[in-house]
């Protein structure tokens, strides 16, 4: 049996949209924070993130 999300397109567009965006905010905020070790923390979640959409856009294949 198919995951709900994996059968329903517009859900998984609408939940890539929003962890991409959501990546990219952490990412952007980490780097603002040049220097600090928080920030390096802050940006590993948002690269982990964008692995996380791009996992989702891919399940549709296989």
């Amino acid at each position: 049996m198919k995951a709900y999300w994996k059968s329903h397109p517009a859900l998984r567009m609408i939940l890539m949209l929003v962890l991409f965006v959501l990546a990219l905010v952490l990412v952007v905020s980490g780097w603002k924070m040049t220097g600090q070790l928080a920030g390096l923390g802050i940006m590993l979640v948002g690269v982990a993130l964008l692995l996380a959409v791009l996992a989702l856009y891919n399940a549709a294949y296989d």
